[in-house]
């Protein structure tokens, strides 16, 4: 597996708030969901993205950009344009003071704007919960990053664009992959570029030492693994292995495993009806109450509450 599988590995859309927006300026739309990921394409017209802090980004026909949450932000025609709708979790659209919108800006199937031939157009698409783009990804992003059109060769976004205003059996499931494939080959154009500055442990794979130990916790997390067992893997001393994979995946190996195993059981709480105790064992747990601990621990919700969200967002 090389570095950029690895780090992609996991990107996957279930229910993904799509949108085809269509605004004739002067608009701009303030941007609260909260969502761990979102990408936008813009297909005509002019846009700016405007962070609460850090550097604005303006966009041209075919540009993408990428945000990622929770931070706020505000798309519109024009840097200084006041906002004239709020985006809240869920997709809830809302008035600046609060008040609903109560759909007066919807257009049709996932359009939304002014009118449908508005003079700037923009697909969006949102990962609506934590966990859908793995968390190192998440972690190895700028909080906005974009790639002007020439700078990637992706055909699926005029399919995407095609797609979106479609209401067919199956539809969200062709737009969540369809918006995958979007997200994946936007990345590979991305940490392509100097500038993508990719972190330290995005090397570790390539590492003689470290990146079979990798492998081994990545391909069978239910492992009883140690470090001193890992070393032995490697033909390594355990304290060599310890500090060369903490310098360059920037944890401990232990640390490590036990993010690939909860990540692994969110994944498979959203996807199966497995019971806590099952999925204990398929990732390395002695029992439910032990992953049910470590998880809510890391994700601030219980595994039950994690599968209900996930099923209510379906």
């Amino acid at each position: 597996m090389d570095a950029l599988t690895a780090l992609l590995e996991g990107t996957r859309a279930r229910g993904a708030f799509m949108i085809r927006a269509s605004f004739d300026p002067p608009w701009a739309v303030r941007v609260e969901d909260g969502a761990p990921l979102t990408v936008m394409v813009l297909v005509r017209g002019d846009a700016w993205i405007v962070p609460d802090g850090g550097e604005r980004l303006r966009l041209r026909p075919g540009d993408l950009a990428l945000a990622r949450g929770p931070a706020p932000y505000t798309c519109a025609d024009a840097p200084g344009t006041a906002p004239r709708a709020l985006i809240l979790p869920g997709g809830a659209c809302h008035h600046p003071d609060g008040r609903p919108l109560n759909g007066v800006m919807d257009l049709g199937v996932r359009t939304w704007g002014d009118r449908p031939d508005g003079a700037t157009v923009m697909l969006i698409g949102t990962y609506r919960m934590r966990g859908e783009p793995g968390r190192r990804l998440l972690d190895a992003l700028p909080p906005l990053l974009s790639l002007p059109a020439g700078a990637r060769d992706c055909p699926f976004t005029p399919l995407l664009l095609e797609e979106v205003g479609r209401e067919a059996p199956g539809q969200e499931v062709v737009l969540d992959r369809l918006l995958d494939l979007l997200v994946v080959t936007a990345l590979r154009s991305w940490f392509d570029r100097p500038e993508a500055g990719p972190p330290a442990w995005y090397a570790a794979l390539s590492d003689p030492v470290v990146g079979p130990a990798v492998r081994l916790l990545r391909d069978d997390p239910a492992h009883p693994w140690t470090v001193a067992a890992l070393a032995a893997k490697a033909g390594v001393s355990r304290a060599a292995l310890a500090r060369r994979f903490t310098r360059l995946v920037g944890e401990p190996p232990m640390a490590y495993l036990t993010g690939r195993r909860l990540a692994l059981a969110a994944d498979r709480l959203r996807a199966t009806d497995d019971t806590l105790g099952a999925l204990a064992r398929q990732v390395g747990y002695g029992s439910a109450f032990a992953l049910s601990t470590a998880f809510k621990r890391a994700y601030g919700v219980s595994p039950q509450e994690w599968r209900n969200g996930a099923a209510r967002a379906a």
